[in-house]
């Protein structure tokens, strides 16, 4: 003989299914939640069964008895809602974790590299950008990661950052021709921006090396600079060198990154374009290990005439054009060395009046101003 269920107790068959189904999913998770797990692991043991159960078409297993829903009745479903948010949260913070296990307090599993060593490096560079490289993490650069929270995390390093096209005859100036042309000026970019000597500020003799000497002019402006360094003769518009008495390399890595390019010449000769950008990160000669960057970007145009037709040196390069953009190194300071700023110091210089510029945007052509003006850049 069965018991008649009271007028305030609903049978079975009057439980809609819908409603039914969310009951022994709640007693479910009930009963569940009492084992002594840890919270988060079995939020995602249930939530996979269930999903599981529904792509089957499937309800779990549950018992009927009408006190114990009307007990249950509202605020069961308040809970229910509370977990799945929980959940999604849950998941999105092991999700992030995975990504990024250093985000976790005392990075427990032994895990913090940076980002960006983890992540693949960009693919040389073949034509012109067209924007500034998107903003990168807020961080602070150290001796153990001097480029981050830099666009360059991503730059090869050093001379692994010049690629050499694939040389190409150029009217009636052969291949190999043309491939002496680029090599020499890879040269000549990696003694005047690479060289460790040079960057430490010792005279950049294998960059000067390639430059003909039948290039008087140029020789002794390069020769009086570097000599007597004032404003009219000043080295670091061709080469990078930082004063070893005030700061020094943070590291043995320079980020590169550019492109070359050739063409006929007007000298019978082969052109050679280039653009880079080298990153150079430094601390104090002595004192904090505070870490900055100093960004140069440097466009030149070198030419390898024909010595059959001019008279030139054979195996050296004319430079015809050079320019440069300095970010990060104090303004009207002509002592031959680069200057650079840190955030934790001012400069006794006067304030930047110039407009604000990305060092790191490649997508522009280099200003040409008189020199008048000292700017500040948006990030180093």
């Amino acid at each position: 003989m069965s018991e008649k269920p009271s007028d305030d107790q609903p049978s079975a068959s009057e439980i809609p299914d819908d409603v039914w189904e969310q009951f022994t999913r709640d007693t479910e998770r009930d009963i569940r939640s009492s084992a002594p797990k840890e919270p988060s692991a079995r939020a995602r043991m249930v939530a996979e069964r269930l999903r599981e159960q529904d792509a089957r078409g499937e309800s779990p297993p549950g018992w009927r008895t009408g006190p114990a829903w009307q007990e249950m009745n509202g605020r069961a479903a308040r809970r229910r809602k509370l977990w799945a948010v929980l959940g999604v949260t849950v998941t999105a913070a092991v999700a992030l974790v995975a990504l990024k296990p250093s985000l976790l307090p005392g990075d427990p599993f032994g895990t913090g590299e940076s980002r960006a060593a983890e992540a693949s490096p960009l693919p040389d560079e073949t034509a012109a950008p067209t924007a500034a490289p998107g903003a990168s993490d807020p961080e602070t650069p150290t001796l153990d990661r001097p480029f981050a929270g830099s666009p360059a995390e991503r730059w090869a390093d050093g001379e692994a950052g010049i690629v050499l096209p694939e040389a190409k005859a150029v009217g009636t100036v052969s291949a190999d021709r043309v491939g002496q042309a680029l090599k020499l000026t890879k040269k000549l970019l990696v003694g005047a921006n690479l060289d460790p000597k040079t960057v430490r500020g010792a005279r950049p003799g294998a960059a000067l090396s390639v430059l003909d000497p039948k290039q008087p002019e140029l020789l002794d402006d390069l020769d009086t600079g570097l000599r007597s360094p004032s404003r009219k003769h000043d080295p670091v518009t061709l080469f990078s060198r930082f004063d070893p008495d005030k700061v020094r390399p943070a590291g043995d890595v320079i980020k590169t990154r550019g492109r070359m390019t050739f063409k006929k010449g007007t000298q019978g000769g082969v052109a050679v374009h280039a653009d880079y950008t080298f990153v150079y990160p430094v601390v104090r000669a002595d004192g904090p290990t505070e870490v900055t960057r100093t960004i140069v970007r440097r466009v030149l145009d070198a030419e390898l005439a024909d010595p059959a037709r001019y008279e030139v040196t054979p195996g050296r390069l004319l430079l015809m054009n050079y320019d440069q953009e300095i970010g990060n190194s104090s303004c009207f300071v002509y002592d031959g060395y680069l200057h650079p700023e840190f955030s934790s110091s001012r400069s006794e210089g006067p304030d930047p009046s110039g407009p604000a510029t990305d060092p790191y945007d490649r997508s522009k052509p280099v200003e040409h101003g008189d020199g008048g003006d000292c700017g500040t850049v948006t990030r180093t």
